[in-house]
């Protein structure tokens, strides 16, 4: 059974049972991956990379949280509006490079208000957001 916690923000403690919760699902899948999440300010809280986990991937979690952070949304719900010839063709170059466009990262949500993200990097696209998936159900 899964303990579920009830958040107005996200603290330490709850970015590490979030983090618990994703690097379970990951090692089910046989996946490596990076997990991050950041708070209400946009600001990194919490990073973990499992062995063997892409050192490109902590970038790409940390900015998957940022995005979904800044956007208020899943970053894969930007991936076809960012494409060329679309009205945020671009979108991804902007923040320093750090908008990404690809599945991993989902806001955090209490009372229709953003209290952070998370953002998983290292396997498939849909590997990431199964992940993902996993660390908000304790919420």
């Amino acid at each position: 059974m899964i303990d579920v916690v009830t958040v107005k923000q996200i603290t330490l403690k709850t970015a590490k049972l979030m983090g618990e919760k994703a690097i379970k699902k990951a090692e089910e899948i046989d996946v490596p991956v990076v997990f991050s999440v950041v708070d209400a300010g946009g600001n990194l809280l919490y990073t973990e990379r499992m062995d063997k986990a892409f050192v490109t991937s902590v970038d790409i979690a940390n900015n998957k949280a940022f995005t979904s952070w800044a956007l208020k949304t899943g970053t894969h719900e930007i991936s076809q509006v960012v494409q060329p010839g679309e009205s945020l063709y671009g979108l991804n170059l902007t923040n320093d490079a750090r908008i990404i466009s690809f599945g991993g990262g989902f806001p955090v949500v209490f009372e229709e208000q953003v209290i952070g993200a998370i953002g998983v990097s290292g396997g498939t696209v849909e590997e990431d957001m199964t992940i993902a998936k996993a660390a908000l159900e304790i919420l």
